[in-house]
Formats: structure tokens, C-alpha cells, sequence
């Protein structure tokens, strides 16, 4: 890319940074660890045993798994969305929603287990965010989602287990 050409993108999608409503993916969110959460720090080959290969390059890579290819975009049951990683519960299904994105979404996450850090890996900044016991990325953050955050947390189905709420019986 000439100089001149990389120069008017900054300007054009600096430009549109100011125009309301467009945020090109960039959603500036503060998010601090628990202070009851203990960092766990593994070792490349302790995570590579722990996790399947696809999970590894998730949730230590950076990776991110093909749209409509994980079974939680449609779980629509009750329970709870934990880190594939080391288990921490990360969102519920109540704070979940159907974005049509293809990737597990929340308008809401449990306060102090997400960490989030800038991603320019698509040049553009946007918000990544990671689990805050182990690190593991999760997904990212973007503003078009639904009341009462307008904030849709788009997850990699992999980076996650669900865990359904326990049924009560009738008895």
C-alpha cells in the first residue's frame, strides 16, 4: 500500500470515528479482575494438554472459529456459559441473546471475569476480551447490541462450556 493511500484510510476511517453511530468495531470498555480471581498461568504444553487442538489456538491464539459452527449460538437453555480454559463463569442465559452473527452473543457479562485489550490484528482497532482467571480469549466487544447495555459480547462457542441449570422435579 503507497503511503498516501494508507494515509487517506487513517484519515477517512479517523472521520468516521466522529460521525454518531459509527464505531468501526471499537468499543472502549474498562474492565478490571475480581479481586477474588486468582491469575492461573500454565505452561504452553500444560494448556496444550488440557485443551483440544481447536480450543488451544482460541483460546491461547487468538483464534476465531467459523460463524454458525457452534452448537451454543442456538442453546437456548437455561444455565451458564464458563471458560473452556479453567471454568470460570463468564455469562448466563439470561444474558444471552440471538444476534444472527453466527457466534454466541451477550449484552451482558459477570462483572470482574473479563479482561479486556485493544486488537488491531484486521487494522482497524477493535475491543478484545479475555477471561480473567486464565487469560483465554474469548471474543470481542462491539455497540450494536440490544437493551439495556446496547453492547453485543461476541463469543467463540469454543472458548466456552454451558453448564444447564439443574431441573427440578415434579415430584
Amino acid at each position: 500500500m503507497r503511503r498516501r493511500h494508507f494515509l487517506s484510510l487513517l484519515g477517512v476511517t479517523g472521520a468516521a470515528t466522529l460521525i454518531p453511530g459509527v464505531s468501526l468495531g471499537y468499543v472502549r470498555v474498562n474492565l478490571e479482575r475480581a479481586e477474588d480471581i486468582e491469575p492461573l498461568e500454565l505452561s504452553e504444553a500444560e494448556w496444550r494438554e488440557r485443551l483440544t487442538r481447536d480450543e488451544f489456538w482460541i483460546l491461547r491464539d487468538h483464534g476465531t472459529e467459523e460463524p454458525f459452527s457452534s452448537p451454543l449460538d442456538a442453546e437456548t437453555r437455561e444455565g451458564e456459559y464458563r471458560c473452556a480454559g479453567c471454568d470460570l463463569l463468564l455469562f448466563t442465559s439470561a444474558m444471552k441473546y440471538d444476534s444472527g452473527t453466527g457466534w454466541p452473543s451477550f449484552f451482558e457479562h459477570v462483572e470482574g471475569h473479563l479482561l479486556s485489550q485493544l486488537d488491531f490484528s484486521m487494522l482497524l482497532p477493535r475491543t478484545e476480551y479475555h477471561c480473567a482467571r486464565c487469560g483465554g480469549h474469548q471474543g470481542h466487544v462491539f455497540d450494536d447490541g440490544p437493551d439495556p447495555t446496547g453492547l453485543r459480547w461476541c463469543n467463540n462457542g469454543l472458548a466456552l462450556s454451558f453448564h444447564p441449570a439443574p431441573t427440578s422435579s415434579g415430584a
